[in-house]
């Protein structure tokens, strides 16, 4: 299956980047190369672009998409937490701007050997980069069921989280879970029937919490936000578009952070701390896609776009 992925909020994305023909941008999620794409049709003969996703089958695909741009492309597969170090590899201290699309693909749903998707029976992987060991078998066979619980409860906030432990514990005394479809037979078991049928599907919280964990998506997200920042040129950008609340709740308060670090206390006349803003944020709410989009991209319906720009 080719390496298909329906960029979300594309035009926003682009115009809140604010391009310049001959500036220094980052994909740190290249995917494949949508929002890449879009950069590499803005910039002159002087711009440039590094993709960066761990993801083999994303960096074929976007290797493909922009061969066409020759030069101006840099594809290195990497995690975008060790985007300093693959740009000091590259020679590059600082850029004029920075886009994040964080979660799963829809190539990863999608291809049912991943092992993402609870539509399709599949062996238990979920990982995003293949080289790592541990897949998300190991997780449901062998974290505790406190573990299983803290992880379901805080990751998919799922109310019946600890239920949902709790079977899987007493599953895999049985025999070990092997695929996504033994797992979602477990999850609907833990599930009362009148929630199933007004909720959606029940493995989807789940699912996205083991994903989560397994992939360190929300530790890697909060851990690389202030170095992004400092990465842009006075007037660069960084425009991250998360999919969930615990994507955004953590974006937003580093931003808010970084406009304004100050700690003093709110009585205090002037500033003593000496923390000074590292810029603004141009999204006081969050852009959402329009009705336009939502009609032809179901990836797009939780989507949510924030602006950061350097001073």
């Amino acid at each position: 299956m080719g390496f298909e992925h329906k960029s979300v909020l594309l035009d926003e994305t682009i115009n809140g980047l604010n391009i310049r023909p001959d500036g220094t941008y980052v994909d740190g999620t290249l995917g494949g190369g949508g929002h890449a794409y879009e950069i590499c049709r803005h910039l002159g003969n002087k711009g440039s672009i590094v993709g960066i996703d761990q993801d083999a089958a994303a960096i074929t695909a976007a290797g493909a998409r922009l061969k066409d741009f020759g030069e101006k492309v840099t594809i290195v597969r990497s995690n975008y937490c060790d985007m300093k170090s693959q740009l000091h590899k590259l020679g590059i201290d600082r850029v004029d701007g920075i886009v994040l699309d964080l979660g799963v693909s829809s190539y990863q749903l999608d291809t049912a050997e991943r092992g993402f998707s609870y539509r399709e029976d599949a062996p238990l992987d979920m990982r995003m980069d293949t080289r790592q060991k541990m897949t998300a078998r190991d997780i449901v066979n062998d974290y505790s069921e406190m573990d299983l619980y803290r992880v379901i409860r805080d990751y998919g906030e799922d109310k019946f989280a600890k239920n949902i432990a709790k079977h899987i514990a007493a599953a895999r005394r049985e025999r070990s879970i092997e695929t996504t479809g033994q797992l979602t037979e477990i999850i609907r078991q833990a599930i009362p029937m009148k929630y199933q049928k007004k909720s959606g599907h029940p493995s989807k919280r789940t699912f996205q919490a083991i994903r989560i964990e397994l992939n360190r998506e929300l530790e890697v997200l909060r851990d690389s936000l202030d170095e992004m920042i400092d990465l842009l040129k006075p007037g660069g950008r960084l425009c991250i578009i998360t999919f969930h609340s615990l994507e955004d709740r953590i974006v937003k308060s580093a931003f808010k952070k970084n406009e304004n670090p100050c700690t003093c206390p709110s009585d205090f006349p002037v500033c003593v701390c000496g923390k000074e803003s590292k810029g603004s944020i141009l999204t006081r709410k969050p852009i959402l896609p329009d009705e336009e989009e939502l009609e032809y991209n179901s990836r797009a319906k939780s989507a949510k776009l924030r602006i950061f720009e350097r001073r």
